[in-house]
């Protein structure tokens, strides 16, 4: 079918208001999710509309496909892979209908983002509880197909606990809302000849019996086990007054939550909600030398009413060293813990959250089981919760082929079985050979456990399926549910059977049989299950090609090996309202092919499925690599730091290699030379800028949006050197702090040559002796646009020309982030000298990074400055918020003591080097901007300062909202009291 429908899917992409592909590239960036699998599917459809959703239904029954319903893409367990039509309901889904204050519920579209509703909620006093460890770019509906709990569940329940009513589409088209009902109206809904009706008959002539009812309740999961997705919830649905004397109404929500879109397809969804939680936290982090010990504790601290109760062992503790963020989440861990146990606590006052935290702390000290318990408050606690939250995407940052498989990650037993079964478990994993990964839910009796194997090996595909296998009867002996939370999708539904028993899993097919005769909604899934170790990402045992690169990936053991270290978690999919810089592309399009996540799962497909001898020579790769601004934030911002910027370097350079270079990107690459060239006539070259007659063919012939100015080139430093050598007589000092060398990158020199004066003046001022290095050029135009060989010879001169020159006693300094920071970052793939780059790197900083430790050494102090009051907004750099940090920026700003700064908490400005410029990215690249940035800049008072410290961003602003921002070299140059 994959070959044979190529009329039938045009005609129904005529059909949709939305979009439809069935392109290689759109079918492989969906032939995964987090999950260890991969089937291409048929096509990929973007609804926009209920009508779309009935004509997809209505094609999968006539042609006999299939629909798997997609939100974020963030399964674990092979939910949303198939071969049939992958429905991604991300885009146009996003609606939050409706918030009812009194009766605290709100009604949504199945793409709304979970953290995004709760921002939405919050002035109502609202919240949606469950919060899973993806919560910034999970939605709703695809926790309600997973019945996802996350970190609160021991405070707040699962999903299906808080959904009310679902809207659906059902597989014969039919429109259906599901929600309570009395037993009367349970029974009239039977008597409908519609397969509405036909459903609820199934469940009650499956159900009634009360030898049924005996038989689930002795074979599903022990019911205080909150956290049980094993199969259907049928053993939800017999405790309703329809079969028993309870009260409770029935309501086929509850079946429908963790189906994982095998009954019908949700368009709508209700949701109850809950008061927002206390808001003082106190949280004790008790740290533990060995798993069991760690373990042993949280039954005896469960008494106490935690909030939350989070798991981390050392294998996840140890990954967090090597990821920027995640290093500065990691102040509180005393020592080299084996496991940490954070136990949060709430209440309305400090005073009372403290007190709740001394008896949970009472409880350890008692114990003797913990070896240190560091109390944390405010930021420390949301670092805390960040570090965990990161666990699953740092498990992607293991180097090489084995990874953590997530087979039996999501096991639940009752708390007071947990320190047992783990006992068990840690034995069943020594008698495999392996030493598993520990971590998340141990309050709610769910810990993530995974083994380490190596996907591409046969052997271990045998082994992922003999611990899963067994693991399965472990956790059946304690009647635990084998999927908590991450649902059963591939992975685990072939262990159902056993989980429930055969006869209640027939009652489930008969289920699905009845909702779904023809097998349309995610087949595979639940009952006739796909085999788990089939249909793997991986080619057991195949032959694994050796990619030749020009940069140096050996870091990651090669640069096929750098794109596989994305697992699917999908980070570099939320939104600008939760922060950070990663994916400025995906912010502004929400199209899942600008995901950093899409970037890497393509050149993974791509490097070892193709043929051609250069693999990298597929304008697929170059459709999905477009839109990168290689603005490096996945480098530090993806938990599993994938560096996708050297990735779409190495992309162009083979590319282009094979298909030759286009004279735009010869111009760009080459931009140093022309501006060198303009320097030297700064006033003539201004002004044929900024003449229409001259700019608009200049602007033609490149490429270059109308609206975009071109930049002003200033004198170089070259032709300031009589200015430069007054500053230094004026300034001349027998005994120096010290003494740095300032590198004056090629966008300083030849664009705003009056910034690195401003540098020299102030470093001068404050006693330091400050040598320039401004006979060099980073490379960062080469490097932006694929001219790696020639990026490569410039960072060999340069190395070679600073490996004498800097070292422990002569710091490299620098002013443009891009620039500088090529010295720290692509230097060390690019150059031969390996130590000398390395060496250089270490003492290499921004000069604000110098600033920022002189102030903290006491050698500058703010007496030295203004005490004049001052506002000043700061847009930090990409470059500078992925490789260093904005903290010098913002500390630089504020050693004048009136000076009061913020950050605007942007992500990438939009510009990105000559990416602003071109006409192709001008909308994509202002309505970057816009996100953020721009609005920020605008709300600001005319007073008020604004500041940016890269050369694109400060033009980006100028373009944006036609306010000029300053570098904060040049403001504290100005702040100086006595300044030449």
């Amino acid at each position: 079918m994959q070959n044979s429908y190529y009329n039938e899917l045009s005609d129904l992409k005529n059909k949709l208001s939305g979009e439809l592909y069935f392109d290689d590239l759109m079918k492989t960036l969906y032939a995964t999710d987090a999950s260890v699998y991969r089937m291409l599917p048929l096509a990929v459809a973007l609804p926009k509309t209920k009508a779309d959703i009935k004509a997809l239904i209505g094609f999968a029954n006539t042609y006999k496909t299939s629909l798997i319903a997609r939100a974020a893409g963030t399964s674990l367990a092979g939910q949303c892979v198939g071969t049939g039509i992958v429905v991604d309901l991300s885009k146009y889904f996003t609606k939050i209908l409706n918030v009812n204050e009194k009766a605290q519920t709100v009604t949504v579209q199945p793409g709304v983002v979970r953290d995004e509703l709760n921002n939405y909620l919050k002035p109502f006093k609202l919240f949606f509880g469950p919060n899973t460890s993806t919560s910034n770019r999970c939605m709703i509906g695809g926790m309600v197909g997973n019945n996802s709990s996350g970190t609160t569940s021991i405070q707040y329940g699962v999903t299906r606990d808080k959904v009310l009513e679902l809207q659906t589409v059902l597989s014969d088209g039919s429109e259906v809302v599901f929600s309570e009902l009395s037993s009367e109206e349970f029974h009239k809904k039977r008597q409908l000849n519609t397969l509405e009706g036909a459903v609820y008959n199934q469940i009650y002539e499956a159900l009634s019996s009360k030898d049924v009812q005996h038989r689930i309740k002795e074979n599903f999961p022990k019911p205080e086990i909150h956290r049980r997705n094993t199969g259907y919830a049928i053993d939800e649905l017999i405790n309703t007054e329809v079969f028993t004397e309870t009260q409770e109404k029935f309501n086929m929500c509850k079946l429908l939550s963790g189906s994982e879109g095998t009954l019908a397809f949700t368009t709508q969804i209700t949701l109850r909600l809950d008061k927002v939680p206390p808001s003082k936290s106190v949280m004790i982090a008790a740290h533990f030398n060995s798993i069991q010990s760690c373990l042993n504790a949280v039954d005896p601290v469960m008494k106490h009413n935690l909030f939350t109760c989070e798991m981390m062992d050392k294998t996840i503790l140890d990954l967090t060293k090597h990821n920027k963020i995640q290093q500065e989440n990691r102040a509180f861990i005393v020592d080299n813990p084996e496991a940490i146990l954070m136990c949060e606590v709430k209440a309305d006052t400090v005073e009372n959250a403290l007190q709740k935290a001394h008896e949970v702390l009472h409880t350890l000290e008692s114990s003797q089981l913990s070896y240190a318990n560091p109390i944390l408050f405010d930021d420390a606690i949301i670092k805390a919760n960040e570090l965990r939250k990161a666990g699953l995407g740092l498990l992607g940052n293991m180097i090489g082929d084995k990874k953590t498989a997530a087979c039996i990650e999501d096991t639940a037993v009752s708390v007071s079985d947990l320190s047992d079964y783990i006992e068990e478990f840690t034995l069943l994993m020594q008698k495999h050979g392996q030493k598993a990964v520990y971590y998340a839910h141990a309050g709610a009796g769910e810990l993530h456990l995974r083994p380490i194997l190596n996907l591409k090996k046969k052997a271990d595909v045998e082994l992922f399926r003999k611990i899963t296998t067994d693991v399965a009867h472990l956790v059946k002996k304690y009647q635990g549910s084998m999927s908590g939370e991450h649902g059963d999708g591939i992975v685990r539904a072939e262990f159902i059977p056993l989980m429930i028993g055969k006869e209640n899993y027939n009652i489930l097919k008969r289920i699905k049989t009845t909702f779904d005769p023809h097998n349309i909604f995610n087949p595979g899934k639940i009952v006739d299950a796909f085999p788990m170790d089939q249909s793997l990402r991986y080619e057991a045992d195949r032959q694994e090609p050796e990619i030749k690169t020009l940069l140096d990936f050996s870091s990651s053991l090669g640069i096929l090996r750098e794109a596989e270290k994305c697992n699917g978690s999908g980070d570099c999919r939320k939104l600008p309202e939760f922060g950070g810089t990663m994916c400025p592309s995906y912010r502004a399009t929400r199209n899942e092919k600008d995901t950093t996540r899409a970037r890497a799962n393509a050149l993974r497909e791509f490097l070892t499925r193709s043929d051609q001898s250069n693999k990298f020579n597929h304008e697929e790769l170059k459709e999905v690599f477009d839109l990168c601004l290689s603005c490096k934030a996945c480098a530090s911002e993806c938990p599993s730091s994938v560096d996708v910027a050297s990735l779409k370097a190495e992309f162009q350079y083979q590319y282009q290699k094979a298909n030759g270079f286009k004279f735009k990107d010869k111009f760009f690459a080459n931009s140093t030379t022309y501006n060198r060239i303009a320097s030297k006539f700064p006033k003539m070259s201004n002004y044929l800028f900024q003449n229409t007659l001259v700019s608009k063919p200049v602007k033609s012939v490149l490429g270059i949006h109308k609206n975009r100015s071109l930049p002003l080139v200033s004198k170089s430093l070259k032709n300031q050197a009589n200015f430069s050598n007054n500053i230094d007589n004026k300034n001349h000092h027998q005994n120096p702090i010290k003494t740095v060398h300032m590198f004056v990158d090629e966008f300083t020199n030849y664009l705003e040559s009056d910034i690195a004066i401003d540098a020299k003046v102030l470093l001068q001022s404050l006693n330091y002796k400050v040598l320039f290095i401004n006979n060099l050029e980073s490379g960062r135009s080469y490097l932006s646009k694929g001219f790696l060989e020639e990026a490569k010879a410039i960072a060999n001169r340069n190395v070679n020309f600073l490996k004498g020159t800097v070292n422990d006693d002569f710091y490299l300094l620098g002013i443009e982030p891009s620039a500088i920071l090529t010295f720290k970052d692509e230097y060390l793939r690019l150059a031969d000298d390996k130590v000398s780059a390395e060496k250089i790197a270490t003492h290499t900083f921004l000069i604000e990074e110098f600033i920022q430790h002189e102030i903290k050494l006491g050698n500058i102090t703010s007496d030295q400055f203004t005490s004049e009051r001052k506002t000043i907004k700061f847009h930090g750099h990409c470059h500078q918020k992925a490789l260093t940090n904005q903290s010098s920026s913002f500390d630089v700003l504020n050693l004048p003591e009136n000076y009061e700064v913020t950050i605007i908490p942007s992500g990438c400005c939009g510009m990105a080097g000559s990416f602003g410029y071109e006409k192709k990215y001008y909308d994509i690249s202002m309505q970057i901007g816009d996100q953020t940035l721009f609005p920020a800049v605008r709300s600001a008072s005319e007073k008020t300062i604004i500041s940016a410290n890269g050369t694109s961003c400060r033009h980006q602003i100028k373009d944006g909202t036609q306010r000029d921002a300053l570098h904060p070299i040049t403001i504290l140059r100005h702040a100086l009291l006595e300044s030449p």
